[in-house]
């Protein structure tokens, strides 16, 4: 059984920590995205006629919100989950309370979580002010997104269960992050791809939630939602997963 009330403890002790640095951290996770979002949106966009039936600006910055929350939940199940597991012990010193390793496992994957969703609720500002979508929309799209952040939590403490070291995430970002943003049509048609790499991209998680969310904008409430589906299974395996490879390491470390 799982104590939820020390997921809770582990979740808001991480969170408390957070609060001393909050505004650089959030300036960290949204400065990036709505850079992107500036240059690309207004600059290329102007110069662009419309994509998948919409204005660049706009067709990218419903991709870049689901971009941002798999980088912000990324970020922290990775970087920072791996400070307190690796580096600064805090795990071990958690567990020599009642707290069992799995709880330490979910609160972390929560914590993810709600750092995507707040830095996601801030994006959704940004698009707001650009004149992107509705008030439905802007409504609408922070549960998608919610969910999202929890499910790229969940597959980052996979990675960060194996890592050896920082410098392991690289190898993540280089092999599995970065062709995600650029396939999962977030900045063009996945259709353009190449019919192998087109079948490829349209299994990636990210993919599930750039497809929610602009079905989300366009008004397709129950094809939205279908997608959601996808991305609730890949966080289910994810979490499992995350949660016996970081039992199997602590195991082997004894």
């Amino acid at each position: 059984m799982t104590n939820w009330f020390a997921v809770y403890r582990v979740w808001a002790r991480n969170s408390l920590v957070w609060r001393k640095l909050a505004v650089p951290s959030l300036l960290g996770n949204v400065i990036d995205p709505v850079m992107a979002l500036l240059a690309f949106g207004l600059g290329l966009g102007s110069m662009l006629p419309r994509v998948g039936g919409l204005p660049y600006l706009h067709y990218l910055a419903v991709g870049a919100l689901g971009v941002s929350a798999m980088n912000a939940a990324t970020f922290e199940a990775l970087y920072s989950a791996f400070s307190r597991m690796h580096v600064q012990k805090t795990w071990n010193g958690i567990m020599n309370t009642p707290v069992r390793l799995h709880e330490v496992v979910l609160g972390e994957w929560a914590w993810a979580a709600t750092k995507s969703a707040i830095s996601t609720g801030l994006m959704l500002l940004v698009v707001a002010v650009l004149g992107v979508g509705t008030p439905s929309f802007w409504l609408m799209a922070w549960p998608f997104l919610i969910v999202a952040g929890a499910m790229f939590s969940a597959l980052a403490l996979c990675v960060n269960a194996k890592a050896p070291g920082y410098d392991f995430f690289m190898f993540y970002f280089t092999l599995v992050v970065t062709p995600m943003t650029f396939l999962s049509g977030a900045f063009f048609p996945r259709d353009r791809l190449p019919d192998w790499l087109h079948a490829v991209a349209e299994v990636l998680p990210l993919s599930f939630v750039v497809d929610a969310l602009r079905a989300v904008y366009q008004g397709q409430w129950l094809y939205g939602v279908s997608m959601l589906f996808w991305v609730f299974a890949y966080m289910v395996a994810g979490l499992a997963l995350a949660v016996y490879l970081t039992r199997k390491r602590f195991v082997k470390l004894g």
